[in-house]
């Protein structure tokens, strides 16, 4: 019952996704990406390969959604960062928990910022989940804020341009690939729900553990 909840869940998100990207265009992409940087759930992993499979229909071409995607993660991590310069770590900790952040995606993204410095910006915008959350992190940090902007464009930009290119070249091959899809549909949906679900799960369970110890 719990797997098949998730499955709607992520069913409605990745609906939900699709519909606003074909209304709006391009700003359907930077708002959808915002969010995505705002630490809110909503996983780059849907909205930008279907960006590029819309490429591969003719209606964006590849940079420009890249480059609507990076400039929606900048606006999205200002925000955050923002609340990590002025809000500072108890507030982040204190009121994180409703949108599913908790301690130990702070402590992570702390440990890249204390190993790499301003950079770590950067070089976490290229990996899943952390790039979600550094925005916090470096604002408590107060890191300069010119530094953060650039490095949070650059990073995404790389990011968003490559899963809009697995999007593409999927649309480019969809006659050959969906009778595979088709079959493996089922397979393919439970592996998507079963992360889904592992990531609620671990977050809500995380965020339950902390509570009872308080």
């Amino acid at each position: 019952e719990g797997g098949r909840m998730i499955h709607k869940i992520v069913a409605y998100l990745s609906g939900w996704v699709i519909w606003m990207i074909t209304l709006l265009g391009h700003p359907g992409i930077v708002l959808a990406m915002a969010i995505e940087s705002a630490c809110i759930p909503l996983p780059s992993e849907i909205i930008m390969p279907f960006s590029g499979y819309l490429v591969s229909q003719g209606i964006f071409s590849l940079w420009a959604v890249s480059v609507s995607g990076a400039i929606g993660c900048v606006l999205g991590s200002v925000v955050t960062y923002y609340i990590g310069f002025y809000g500072g770590r108890p507030f982040v900790e204190k009121y994180g928990k409703y949108v599913l952040i908790h301690k130990k995606d702070l402590d992570r993204a702390d440990a890249w910022s204390k190993k790499y410095g301003d950079t770590a910006v950067f070089i976490s915008r290229l990996l899943p989940v952390i790039r979600t959350f550094i925005s916090l992190p470096a604002g408590i940090m107060k890191v300069n804020f010119a530094k953060f902007v650039i490095y949070t464009f650059v990073g995404s930009l790389i990011w968003c341009w490559f899963l809009a290119w697995i999007g593409l070249k999927l649309g480019e091959h969809w006659n050959t690939l969906s009778p595979y899809f088709h079959k493996f549909d089922l397979v393919i949906g439970l592996v998507i729900a079963a992360g889904a679900g592992y990531f609620i799960y671990h977050h809500l369970k995380g965020g339950k553990h902390r509570e009872e110890k308080q």
